[in-house]
């Protein structure tokens, strides 16, 4: 299989030419999880790229959509859960925040290196958060607010975590907008992010990784 072939085409963002290859390769009868690998360590290295300062906002979602349209394509021929994930993670738009730029491309990177993403939306109810907490039993839950008025919403998610018993098993990261450490004081999350790299580096610490 052209793995490397697949990978760099990912990470040069050529949209056209790795859709028409991942068909061929499965049609051939390549591995579509190695066909996922791929992708993966295609979007790994457009991350560093990113954190290197060679790539930008545009190229993170370039490749976010990349990824998103070869999932599609390899979600008919992947078992559900028969690929292994490094962990799941709920992710959301807090109460009262309809922006979704900055989630869309964390939750697409996240993904892309292999991590079981529930992606609940924007402009989600605190109860929602919970639920879903409660039904997939999540370690990560990461909320994302671009407006000052989300502080408060998070601050809410986190506490309402408490009420329902399971906040000392979920650990909580923020990001959006001007988040620092006071927002995350404020808020009562174990870690705030900036960028996709951020949101990278706390999941693996998260989960118990490098």
């Amino acid at each position: 299989m052209k793995k490397n072939e697949i990978t760099q085409h990912l990470v040069d963002l050529n949209e056209l030419e790795i859709l028409d290859l991942v068909r061929k390769e499965l049609e051939g009868g390549a591995d579509p999880l190695e066909v996922l690998d791929a992708c993966r360590e295609g979007m790994i290295i457009v991350g560093k790229r990113f954190e290197a300062g060679e790539y930008y906002l545009p190229e993170l979602i370039m490749a976010g959509e990349i990824f998103s349209e070869v999932s599609e394509i390899l979600r008919s021929v992947i078992k559900e859960g028969s690929a292994e994930t490094k962990g799941t993670v709920v992710f959301g738009t807090v109460r009262g925040d309809v922006h979704d730029i900055g989630k869309d491309i964390i939750v697409g990177i996240l993904r892309g290196v292999g991590y079981r993403v529930h992606d609940l939306g924007t402009n989600v109810e605190t109860e929602q958060f919970v639920k879903k907490m409660q039904e997939t039993g999540a370690p990560i839950l990461g909320l994302s607010g671009l407006i000052t008025t989300a502080y408060n919403s998070m601050r809410e998610v986190i506490e309402a975590l408490d009420k329902a018993g399971i906040r000392k098993r979920v650990k909580v990261m923020i990001g959006g907008g001007v988040t620092d450490e006071r927002v995350r004081v404020h808020t009562g999350a174990d870690a705030y992010g900036n960028d996709p790299t951020d949101a990278l580096k706390l999941c693996a610490q998260f989960m118990g990784g490098n």
